[in-house]
């Protein structure tokens, strides 16, 4: 089920209403209920893999919680069945055939046969994150982080919570579980500031991600059609259509946490504002980033470590980063151009620091913050390239082409293809609205700067209160592009 569905509208609010009206013991049922059917709508057999990781990460948990610590070497095989049942659900969906065409491939280039068939499989949706959520329980009960769920449906409702059941935020059992067997009373207060988040959440989704999609899937879709401008702003405008329809999703899914009761973790924080590369991960897909870092990054023994594992830790954290979003070998080359980023940022920071002095940057600090930004800006922008394309080849030329165009006046001032991709259907139209949409999102960015926009309006009299959000009801009906795209992490 889509958050920007018919089915959403209504779904939701008889869940919210059946929560609240029902005892405190048995809400876990009712939403448990309504995780499976929200799960379910999309495709039903493929419950069954949701219900069978649960069932596997409970009782490996459940059987670790027999050992105390010092017993803790009788838990590895259970961790080890629970890490390799999840991962190998996750790579037979998701990595399989991306593998195999990968040999295929290599076998052809070397004139040999090769007869491994590949499978049709549907990627289940949200995979990539319910089995994160679970194989990190699975580590924290190992360690004794945390003590094992006995509650079966409870932690059932942990795997399958439908607000971040298919795009996170990426939650941690000692910060769900908990919550999920906690007394939640209605409170208005709540209920509508958790309203107001989904709202905003549904006007970054509906005015802006789903109308740049119609620009920017017309040019990547088509790369060799058009050069140099035309293909900077489509990567500009992808920079913004995936900020804001993943952090979209998360705010829908953090207000609609947060009306029952429920604190979910924040997912974003104004990442094209960052100074470097490592603080954009640290704003950036914040439930993902700090999963790496705990659960992969640390292990690999983070930057306690000798220079050069160092930044080989960092570098394989980012390309198993890169391969978890996509079983694409453009998702590959993005992981592996960020992990890059940080290892160039700490071996090159002295020597930028010397050049920022030498340019007399040091001593105006504001300026100084504006070219940090700016540069992180563009390294993200062309990271973004490789995430978006359809293929290596597409990529390249992408590149390419923008890099001419940026020193041809000529199409910089009006370029064919620009003008081309402005007026085909309601493309004048749609570049409006996006513009538009933008730069209300970045006013209330540096609102937000200074205290909580939620706050403010609700200091406001009721008929501002509610004039604002009819005008922005009647705005998203009229300009927005209602239920006709996807969220784009869906697919991973």
């Amino acid at each position: 089920m889509l958050f920007n569905s018919i089915e959403f509208f209504i779904f939701f609010p008889v869940v919210v209403t059946l929560y609240f009206l029902t005892p405190p013991n048995r809400r876990w049922l009712i939403l448990l209920l309504a995780s499976y059917y929200f799960y379910a709508s999309w495709r039903p057999a493929y419950t069954l893999i949701l219900v069978g990781s649960t069932l596997v990460d409970y009782f490996c948990g459940h059987a670790m919680g027999r050992y105390s610590d010092e017993e803790k070497y009788k838990r590895k095989p259970y961790l080890w069945f629970s890490l390799f049942s999840n991962l190998s659900i996750l790579g037979l969906f998701k990595y399989y055939n991306f593998f195999n065409d990968s040999a295929r491939e290599v076998a052809s280039a070397l004139s040999m046969e090769y007869a491994v068939p590949a499978f049709e499989l549907l990627l289940p949706m949200g995979i990539s994150f319910y089995t994160f959520q679970t194989m990190s329980y699975s580590i924290d009960v190992y360690h004794g982080r945390i003590k094992p769920e006995r509650h079966l449906g409870v932690f059932a409702l942990f795997v399958t919570f439908f607000p971040q059941l298919v795009a996170g935020p990426i939650e941690r059992a000692g910060n769900l579980l908990g919550q999920l067997k906690s007394h939640h009373e209605f409170s208005y207060e709540r209920v509508v500031g958790g309203l107001r988040r989904m709202g905003w959440g549904f006007f970054k989704k509906i005015m802006i991600a789903d109308n740049l999609a119609l620009m920017v899937n017309q040019v990547y879709n088509n790369p060799t059609d058009y050069e140099g401008i035309t293909l900077i702003i489509a990567t500009v405008f992808f920079a913004f259509q995936i900020y804001c329809d993943f952090s979209g999703y998360s705010d829908i899914a953090i207000g609609a946490a947060q009306v029952m009761g429920f604190r979910l973790m924040k997912n974003f924080r104004r990442p094209y504002f960052s100074k470097s590369i490592s603080e954009f991960w640290s704003r950036w897909h914040i439930s993902l980033s700090s999963w790496f870092r705990d659960y992969l990054y640390i292990p690999l023994g983070g930057n306690r470590v000798v220079k050069w594992r160092w930044y080989y830790n960092l570098f394989i954290t980012f390309l198993v980063s890169g391969l978890w979003h996509g079983a694409n070998w453009t998702f590959v080359v993005w992981g592996a151009l960020h992990g890059f980023y940080l290892v160039f940022a700490i071996v090159t920071a002295k020597q930028r620091d010397a050049l920022a002095r030498s340019l007399g940057l040091a001593e105006s600090p504001l300026l100084y913050k504006w070219v940090q930004v700016l540069s992180v800006f563009v390294l993200v922008l062309f990271s973004w390239v490789f995430f978006r394309a359809n293929s290596l080849a597409d990529a390249l030329y992408i590149l390419q082409s923008s890099a001419t165009g940026i020193g041809n006046i000529r199409q910089v001032l009006a370029g064919i293809e620009l003008q081309h991709l402005l007026f085909m259907d309601q493309g004048f139209r749609v570049f409006a609205v996006s513009v538009i949409s933008i730069l209300i999102m970045e006013t209330v960015h540096l609102i937000q700067r200074r205290g909580s926009v939620s706050q403010l309006i609700s200091q406001r009299p009721a008929v501002v209160r509610w004039g604002l959000y009819y005008a922005a009801i009647v705005a998203v009906l009229l300009f927005g592009q209602f239920g006709h795209q996807e969220f784009i992490y869906f697919q991973f």
